[in-house]
């Protein structure tokens, strides 16, 4: 595969990178007063690149890579734009109305906290209205958290964020979701507007849905039903901090956060299931997007989730347009809508570390795998026809073992670095821990599935059985992942010696990856040994073990 023959397959590619680079520039400069300039560059590189496009091919691709750069770095300074007296605004009480835009799950149920927007406020903090905020209320005794969608008024202390804080820090996580203020020691009031009937619906569905998954053991196995709800539902909060901590070690926490992995379990279940019911091609596109949607957002639309959705959406209408399924292309679609409709997600732990991980393994995970293949397969000199059903069984084991571990040594590339950079962790025993955890966590998910179709219907019989399946397997994975941790050098604590060591690692290796791909790992490429050699000189010159 050439250059030119990638950005034939993946056009979406050269727009999605350019903007993310403009972005990370945005964000390295201050070019808060130059957003016009910018916006005009912008427009004028595209209409050159839009001029150059018919009458020189090839040559528009750079003029067009400068528009999407130059409307990155505009883009970061329109969504991260602050005025210059909030840097010296102290910390004051202040009384706010405010828009409920999320609710972070609790398990004390005096307390709520959250992301919302400022509605009203007291006359001398007037240029914070239309500011997002991180809240964190104090509720009255018989309050219910607010959902979202309410406006509720409140007054506590209201303080400025850093501009640029640590990106594995709270505050870090803040910024990137375009955070300026935090207002805290807040007390509930009272609620100014109640939340619209959709977001009571999706509220009580959830309640149904917790409820679904604990019946049957919620009495017997508190601990491991909350492996369950965390793992369906993203409940992460009702893991106790061992389960935190033996999930972290073991480099395997991905698996309670609503993400690819369970976004595509739940696509299947849903396309499966419409199947049988014979419904129209495009009637299952619909009916199974909306059922999808409404899984995403009644578990609290996480921005994973949202970017999983996205891209199972945007690989399914492939389908239904009967056109030929590219991964990339999706992926890259994907980003590109994520980065125009919130386009500071691109600093998050989560953004990087999902598209980071998927990429990796789209461009270097499957081509190791077709070259590991091609280099060796098993009974490659007999012809098939002589096969029995004993040689397609070991062949079929054989690809699977072969897929599974080049998949999963690409995303350990991503996650060694991602790791260390946002959890201080090395955990090189993941790759091994994921290669049996991903497929038992994916039956896990088939099995919520299932009980939550029987529950809706009514049929709590099914459910029952389903969740004490599910709850089995998951009694096996914590005790595997219990005696997996206490394992020698199957992690270590480990911080890079500068904060921008880690971003820089990862864009290295994200940029090998691509050019590795783009040449059809050929040439300089040749044996995959780049990413590999990126990852050992970041480790070696830029990471220090130990607390």
């Amino acid at each position: 595969m050439t250059s030119r023959s990638l950005g034939h397959r993946a056009p979406l590619l050269w727009l999605a990178l350019p903007m993310m680079a403009g972005l990370a520039m945005g964000k390295a400069t201050a070019v808060g007063a130059a957003i016009p300039w910018l916006l005009g560059g912008a427009l004028v590189a595209a209409t050159a690149a839009s001029f150059a496009r018919r009458r020189a091919p090839g040559g528009w691709s750079p003029m067009l890579c400068a528009a999407m750069i130059l409307a990155g770095m505009a883009s970061y300074a329109l969504h991260r734009s602050r005025l210059t007296a909030w840097e010296t605004l102290p910390p004051r009480e202040a009384r706010l109305s405010l828009r409920i835009d999320r609710v972070f799950p609790s398990i004390d149920a005096r307390k709520a906290a959250g992301l919302a927007t400022i509605r009203h406020t007291d006359a001398h903090l007037r240029d914070l209205v239309g500011q997002r905020v991180y809240f964190s209320l104090a509720l009255r005794p018989g309050t219910a958290p607010p959902l979202r969608s309410a406006e509720v008024a409140a007054v506590g202390v209201i303080e400025t964020l850093p501009r640029d804080p640590a990106a594995d820090t709270f505050e870090g996580y803040l910024a990137s979701a375009g955070i300026n203020f935090r207002f805290t020691r807040g007390r509930w009031l009272m609620e100014e507007k109640a939340p619209t009937a959709y977001r009571r619906f999706c509220a009580r569905t959830a309640d149904r849905f917790s409820a679904i998954l604990g019946a049957g053991v919620k009495t017997k196995r508190p601990e491991l039903t909350a492996l369950l709800r965390a793992m369906l539902l993203g409940q992460q909060h009702e893991l106790s901090d061992e389960q935190k901590t033996l999930f972290r070690q073991s480099g395997t926490m991905h698996v309670f956060s609503i993400s690819g992995l369970h976004i595509a379990v739940i696509a299947v279940g849903l396309q499966s299931l419409l199947l049988l019911l014979r419904l129209p091609r495009v009637a299952r596109f619909g009916v199974g997007l909306a059922a999808l949607w409404l899984y995403v957002d009644v578990t609290g639309g996480s921005p994973s989730a949202v970017r999983a959705f996205v891209m199972v959406a945007l690989f399914q209408a492939t389908l239904v347009l009967r056109r030929p399924g590219n991964p990339v292309s999706a992926l890259a679609a994907a980003a590109l809508v994520v980065v125009l409709a919130e386009p500071l997600q691109v600093f998050s732990a989560s953004f990087q570390m999902s598209y980071g991980i998927v990429a990796a393994l789209l461009l270097l995970g499957l081509p190791l795998a077709d070259r590991w293949l091609a280099a060796w397969s098993p009974f490659a000199d007999l012809p098939k026809v002589t096969w029995t059903w004993i040689h397609h069984g070991i062949a079929m084991l054989w690809r699977g073992f072969v897929a599974a571990m080049a998949i999963g040594l690409a995303a350990t590339l991503v996650s060694a670095i991602s790791g260390v950079f946002f959890f201080h962790l090395f955990t090189p025993g993941a790759l091994l821990a994921n290669l049996v955890l991903i497929p038992a966590s994916s039956l896990v998910i088939v099995f919520g599935f299932v009980s939550l179709l029987c529950g809706l219907i009514g049929f709590t019989a099914g459910a029952v059985l389903a969740n004490h399946a599910a709850v089995l397997l998951l009694w096996g994975i914590e005790a595997g992942i219990r005696e997996f941790v206490t394992l020698p050098a199957m992690w270590f604590p480990a911080h890079f010696v500068a904060p921008w060591i880690g971003p820089v690692a990862l864009t290295a290796l994200l940029a090998v990856v691509v050019a590795g791909y783009a040449t059809g790992w050929r040439g300089w490429s040749r044996g995959y040994w780049a990413p590999f050699a990126v990852v050992v000189a970041a480790f070696v010159l830029g990471v220090r073990f130990g607390a």
